[in-house]
């Protein structure tokens, strides 16, 4: 069988062009994202990027509410119900309802919630060191000041 390439990200020009700066920084981001939850996808747990930062903040946060996180991260209430509870089905998420309202349901990670995050951290601090092989620390943190301006230009809108 032949081996497919992805083309998710591909442009339709095909021309000898180098990409775009921003579409390569959006082709990289995707290759990282790839990797990152690839060590998740042969194992037990396949878990998105969403549900993944859903578990950082429980593991940050142990004891925090719906509500906490809603305003935390900006998303949508809806939405991070129906990750909250797909969480607490597959066993990486409890929830104890509050003793004053009950409707108040303070989560935190379950020990399987726990392995998944550090498997996730691992892999984080693995695929970060291999992105950056061979640069020195002059030129990681050049790198980053230059992504940092970037964002900052995005972030000031006209």
């Amino acid at each position: 069988m032949r081996k497919q390439d992805d083309n998710v990200n591909q442009s339709g020009n095909h021309s000898n062009k180098e990409p775009e700066l921003l579409d390569l920084v959006h082709t990289v981001m995707h290759q990282y994202r790839s990797q990152q939850y690839q060590v998740l996808r042969d194992g037990p747990h396949d878990i998105t990027h969403m549900e993944s930062k859903v578990l950082g903040f429980f593991g940050h946060h142990a004891g925090a509410t719906q509500s906490e996180l809603a305003q935390h991260s900006g998303r949508d209430k809806a939405q991070l119900a129906r990750l909250i509870k797909a969480l607490r089905e597959r066993g990486l998420l409890d929830g104890e309802a509050g003793a004053d309202d009950r409707r108040s349901v303070s989560l935190s990670l379950t020990a399987a919630g726990q392995a998944v995050l550090r498997t996730l951290q691992q892999q984080t601090r693995r695929l970060n060191a291999r992105a950056v092989a061979g640069f020195d620390a002059a030129e990681q943190k050049q790198l980053l000041a230059l992504l940092q301006r970037v964002k900052g230009n995005l972030d000031n809108r006209p």
